[in-house]
């Protein structure tokens, strides 16, 4: 018998601590994995890992939203028939994926990569704020004028803050929004049929589509 630590081949042991390096996946659960293709033909195993090569190699993120896509321009922000004047502010690619998945939205994205969190060294600048303030002052057409200055909301503009709602989804949407207050446009954040610290990703598909077709003025 061999003991947890102990493989009868090294090339296994590799192949376990590769597969065990993934989050949720533990060392049994790899193993059973690896033992799992080294049963399949070998043109299986290598389409499976030609993928993911090609996955890591080529992909892209859009220049505009940050959204991965397999060109500059995600497929979203090159549709003409989006609202480009409504502007989804999401933590990651798989909240797009959700909303997506509802069928409510036809508006476009921007994908923050995260969200602010000083307990783990995430601050704005480590996110895509900077580049969500450019679009919306190319948007409204100026630069970004003094808050008092601001007459009025640009017709159509629109930034939606669906973020998740514990505090530091809260703390992100509330920094977005001081950094939009100088621009002439709506802010708005998604309906609470959402509970407090529910994550987007794991909201039904139903709930997320009514938190966004009944979206509301943010209120920090």
């Amino acid at each position: 018998m061999y003991s947890k630590e102990n493989y009868p081949s090294r090339l296994l042991e590799e192949a376990v601590d590769a597969i065990s390096s993934l989050p949720g996946v533990g060392k049994r659960s790899a193993l059973r994995l690896a033992l799992h293709l080294l049963r399949q033909p070998a043109e299986n195993v290598h389409h499976f890992t030609s993928a993911i090569d090609s996955l890591r190699d080529n992909v892209r993120y859009c220049n505009i939203c940050r959204m991965i896509s397999d060109e500059d321009i995600c497929p979203v922000c090159s549709d003409r028939s989006r609202d480009h004047r409504t502007i989804c502010v999401v933590e990651n690619v798989r909240d797009v994926m959700s909303i997506e998945n509802t069928g409510q939205y036809r508006g476009v994205y921007h994908v923050l990569g995260g969200i602010i969190s000083p307990i783990n060294g995430v601050g704005p600048s480590d996110l895509t704020i900077k580049e969500l303030v450019s679009r919306v002052s190319e948007l409204c057409g100026d630069s970004s004028p003094a808050a008092g200055d601001v007459a009025g909301v640009t017709p159509g503009m629109e930034v939606i803050l669906a973020l998740s709602g514990d505090v530091e989804g809260e703390t992100t949407s509330f920094y977005i929004f001081r950094q939009l207050s100088g621009f002439p446009v709506k802010v708005t954040s998604l309906a609470r049929g959402l509970g407090f610290g529910d994550d987007l990703e794991y909201a039904d598909e139903l709930t997320l589509g009514r938190s966004i077709v009944n979206r509301q003025p943010f209120r920090p």
